[in-house]
């Protein structure tokens, strides 16, 4: 009987798991079906806005329209990252920007701000690089330095909008302006690693048609989004208090002098 018994909770085990599978690719067939078909279906809506910004920024600066970030895909893989091109052709300097950077062109600062330098990155999904919602791609010299933190992240296609980007789309507007690429590493890295890591454990289509919700009220209406960090809720975010710890030194210093 109890070899009976054992047989019978091992096929049940065995018939758990393969549901688990089989519910696990279509989950994944699906997404890439979304993401197909909303790729291409807003590269067709937004091609003359593409067309008339490519026309733009090559009549604002020399240098190619497209520029190719270079990025950690899907299990390691090389990522050329595509973004209309915001600096100027012979700028150099730490991949991180500032709202201000001289480095922009006249139409780069305003590419920038709208984040419709990220237009082209439709293309990234299209062909299968990226999905429209994943973890943000890394600079492969970050990704190096938390290998073992990123070996679940580098798991799924890393995406235009996330958990992340939502919770730090004002970014370069934080950041340190005397150290820019310490207060990253040391400071938002972890916390985008922690919500990447969330996502990439937890998600499903329904978390991904949330995390595409409340991109499209942020790009609409401009409200800003607050990420759980433990849970990956979103909300609508309070008037931002930056934390001590992430104020940068001048910014402290000005506090303290008014």
């Amino acid at each position: 009987m109890r070899h009976d018994s054992g047989k019978a909770i091992a096929s049940v085990e065995i018939g758990r798991g393969r549901a688990t599978a089989c519910s696990g690719r279509l989950d994944r067939a699906l997404k890439r079906t979304i993401d197909v078909a909303l790729a291409a279906t807003l590269l067709v809506l937004v091609s003359p806005l593409i067309a008339f910004l490519a026309l733009a920024i090559k009549l604002d600066s020399k240098g190619p329209v497209f520029y190719r970030c270079r990025r950690v895909g899907r299990h390691g893989c090389a990522l050329q990252m595509l973004k209309f091109r915001k600096m100027r052709a012979d700028a150099s300097g730490p991949a991180l920007t500032a709202p201000d950077d001289q480095r922009f062109t006249r139409l780069g600062s305003f590419l920038a701000r709208t984040k419709l330098d990220e237009l082209p990155q439709l293309w990234n999904v299209l062909t299968g690089e990226m999905s429209l919602v994943g973890p943000r791609p890394e600079d492969p010299a970050f990704v190096e330095s938390h290998r073992n933190a990123y070996s679940m992240i580098l798991e799924v296609r890393p995406g235009i909008t996330g958990l992340s980007q939502l919770a730090f789309a004002s970014e370069s507007e934080i950041l340190d302006p005397e150290d820019r690429v310490g207060h990253y590493v040391n400071r938002i890295l972890p916390q985008k690693i922690g919500m990447d890591r969330l996502y990439a454990r937890q998600r499903t289509l329904g978390m991904d048609l949330t995390i595409l919700w409340w991109t499209l009220r942020a790009v609409v209406c401009g409200n800003a989004v607050a990420v759980h960090r433990a849970t990956g809720q979103l909300t609508p975010r309070a008037p931002r208090t930056i934390p001590l710890e992430e104020r940068s030194p001048s910014v402290l210093l000005h506090h303290k002098a008014s």
